[in-house]
């Protein structure tokens, strides 16, 4: 391979997560070879996204709303909110129609080895939601890794205090496993027979 822009190329695209040189290398051939088609629908794509997007105000997730329409629907129940890791969990649980709360979004988990502390999550954004918010129900929809354990325990001590059931999922969701790779069936199930803290 030559060419210091196929190269530069390639070096972008297997920044993204999943993807290494070997898949970049793979995109990269496709979109020379289809340049005609997908380069400019490719460019003007995320040029939309890049000027449209928003991160939403109240949960964290993306939408050219803020706030977005899970948090602005009338429809949602506002007094259950599901706490989550990432937006790509969001869409897992939104993807079979299976819970009618609302989201907040960590942005991530603690973890000692990558050095991420509570300061570094929307930890402090979601003890001012439950201040201003009639919450009833805390939903922690976090990994069942280590990381998400300790997550999980972290955020129920902050909130021991306080009048709010405190629930985690429960059956169907495997030690290690994270929502995005789980079926509409297994989180509906864990959703189902989630269990109070």
């Amino acid at each position: 391979m030559s060419g210091f822009y196929i190269e530069q190329l390639v070096k972008t695209i297997a920044k993204l997560p999943s993807l290494g040189t070997r898949s970049a290398r793979r995109i990269t051939l496709h979109l020379l070879k289809k340049r005609e088609s997908i380069i400019p629908q490719l460019i003007q794509t995320l040029q939309n996204v890049y000027d449209n997007v928003k991160v939403c105000e109240i949960c964290g997730n993306y939408d050219v709303e803020s706030p977005c329409p899970i948090c602005a629907s009338s429809n949602r129940d506002h007094h259950t909110l599901c706490i989550i890791q990432d937006i790509s969990d969001l869409w897992a649980l939104e993807r079979g129609g299976l819970y009618k709360g609302v989201y907040h979004i960590l942005g991530g988990v603690l973890s000692a080895i990558e050095g991420i502390t509570p300061d570094d999550l929307n930890i402090d954004k979601l003890l001012t939601r439950i201040e201003q918010e009639d919450i009833t129900e805390i939903i922690l929809a976090l990994p069942a890794t280590v990381d998400g354990q300790i997550t999980m325990h972290y955020i129920s001590s902050l909130l021991k205090d306080k009048e709010i059931k405190v629930s985690t999922l429960a059956q169907g969701i495997p030690v290690g496993g994270e929502l995005d790779y789980m079926d509409d069936g297994t989180l509906k199930l864990a959703l189902d027979m989630r269990k109070q803290l």
